[in-house]
């Protein structure tokens, strides 16, 4: 049914098979970008629920080095917190890369969900990161696009870890003229990359800072409509702890943030710095309740994709609802039950991530995150999102504009609304 390729020059890692249905039975598609599709899938001889990723070759041409790139990169990963690269097929016309199932939906839907959340919260969340991205820094990795929408929940349940998704921009170090890639999503990206200068592992700890921020007060740290102003202010690290946002927050966790938000990346913390920081490791992370605050301002800010992710949403819960896994997702999933959130974005503007030597400024929005609730019956009442970094599978829709209201010197590029 399926045989090892055995080509020369690395290609031994591939499995041929004729027909990729043969050894998947494809249910919903969970997203598609510009040239690959993600479908669910059950494994037919063990019964395991897995992504698939599926790339035609004639897609492929010309875009051959990103994905053996993503490949390269995700093969060698083994991290509890990191998204899994479980097996490679090939076919005449296709790649498969299938990829464990995350189920837990995105970062900031299950804060806006929670009744409670405190800053100890925002502590442990981070040095999940932390010690994932320390990881794939001590094997010579950069992920370069770390973001909220790539930082996903396990499963459904209260206690889940968090899972870091869609290597498609990380690169090893050592590799040439590619440290010096202009790439990343512009909100979350460190100064050193938009002024098209060589850079490193530090790029990824710039990116945990901001969102860092955002944790904690729930808008980001940079925003102007105008571009070349928007690209000025993160060259200057030009940022504010805004007063009343930032007034129960502690100092500890301002100046975790200020280390990793630091212009020279000489001077940044690493992730081992970081990690050994007491916000982190300490116990100066306060346990006061600031849901309120955050779980607003995360829903005027980064609310808009549960619209465009909808549809993805409600496929899953609906498949789940079929197995009977809204209430035990241990089962037939065993330990790789989880769903890749889709990437990149259907929202307008200011959202996609980009990696060309010119940056084209442009970053990619949040998708949604949730828990198994019923079945929604309307599109808007559902969140839960399933991605492998690609764009959710849904046609875009028109949504409200809701003004933050906070200073004017606070600035984000997320949403591309203020």
């Amino acid at each position: 049914m399926a045989s090892e390729n055995g080509q020369s020059g690395g290609g031994s890692w591939k499995k041929n098979v004729d027909d990729i249905k043969k050894v998947f039975e494809f249910k919903e598609v969970l997203g598609t970008g510009a040239f690959s599709e993600v479908v669910m899938a059950r494994e037919k001889t063990t019964g395991k629920m897995v992504a698939v990723k599926c790339i035609p070759k004639k897609a492929l041409k010309g875009k051959e080095t990103s994905i053996e790139n993503e490949i390269a990169v995700l093969r060698k990963i083994k991290h509890e917190n990191i998204v899994a690269l479980e097996d490679i097929y090939e076919s005449p016309n296709h790649l498969y890369l299938i990829m464990q199932l995350v189920s837990g939906g995105e970062l900031f839907d299950r804060i806006v969900e929670k009744g409670f959340y405190t800053e100890m919260d925002a502590s442990r969340l981070i040095k999940q990161v932390l010690n994932a991205v320390n990881y794939l820094h001590d094997m010579g990795i950069v992920h370069r696009d770390l973001k909220p929408e790539n930082l996903l929940y396990y499963n459904p349940h209260d206690e889940a870890k968090i899972m870091i998704s869609d290597f498609g921009l990380s690169k090893m170090e050592g590799t040439g003229d590619v440290m010096a890639t202009a790439c990343g999503t512009p909100g979350y990206v460190a100064p050193e990359v938009l002024a098209q200068k060589p850079y490193s592992k530090a790029v990824d700890c710039w990116s945990i800072g901001v969102i860092a921020y955002i944790l904690l007060c729930g808008y980001p740290p940079f925003y102007d409509e105008n571009d070349s102003k928007l690209f000025e202010q993160i060259l200057k690290a030009d940022y504010e702890f805004d007063a009343p946002y930032w007034d129960d927050i502690s100092d500890s966790a301002k100046q975790f943030i200020s280390s990793l938000m630091e212009k020279d990346p000489e001077k940044r913390f690493t992730c081992d710095q970081a990690l050994a920081h007491p916000w982190i490791a300490g116990d100066t992370a306060l346990c006061k309740n600031i849901h309120e605050s955050v779980s607003r301002q995360m829903r005027k800010n980064f609310a808009k994709s549960k619209w465009r992710q909808a549809f993805n949403a409600t496929a899953v819960i609906r498949h789940m609802r079929r197995l009977q896994l809204g209430s035990s997702l241990g089962g037939s999933f065993g330990s790789s039950m989880s769903v890749d959130q889709p990437g990149q974005n259907s929202m307008p503007a200011k959202s996609m991530s980009v990696d060309c030597a010119s940056l084209s400024r442009k970053d990619g929005p949040l998708q949604p995150l949730s828990t198994l609730p019923p079945l929604p019956s309307s599109p808007a009442a559902c969140s839960a999102p399933v991605s492998i970094g690609v764009e959710p599978h849904v046609e875009p829709e028109a949504v409200l504009e809701v003004p933050r209201p906070r200073p004017s010197t606070v600035t984000t590029i997320h949403t591309g609304t203020k």
